[in-house]
């Protein structure tokens, strides 16, 4: 099974555009996995639960797929939605 860091699957995964955008957000306490708050280099792998608080609004994902590399059109095969 692979694992990825946090900040580099949002980036990868495009639910987050930038890797240091991503950072930020962990650093600031705006992303949880499984529950409990995540910082950038907390690893992440097939089954997690992420939580984003972005603005106003939350979004809960579940990781299907921890890759490196995706193409854009295959990005938001990497999780499924679960809130928004």
């Amino acid at each position: 099974m692979e694992i990825l860091r946090v900040d580099k699957f949002l980036k990868v995964s495009r639910l987050i555009k930038r890797r240091t955008v991503a950072k930020e957000a962990c650093d600031k306490g705006l992303v949880f996995i499984n529950g409990k708050q995540a910082k950038g280099s907390d690893q992440v792998k097939e089954g997690d639960i992420l939580e984003l608080h972005l603005g106003d609004r939350v979004v809960k994902v579940e990781v299907l797929k921890v890759k490196e590399h995706v193409l854009k059109e295959e990005s938001s095969d990497m999780y499924k939605v679960l809130e928004e």
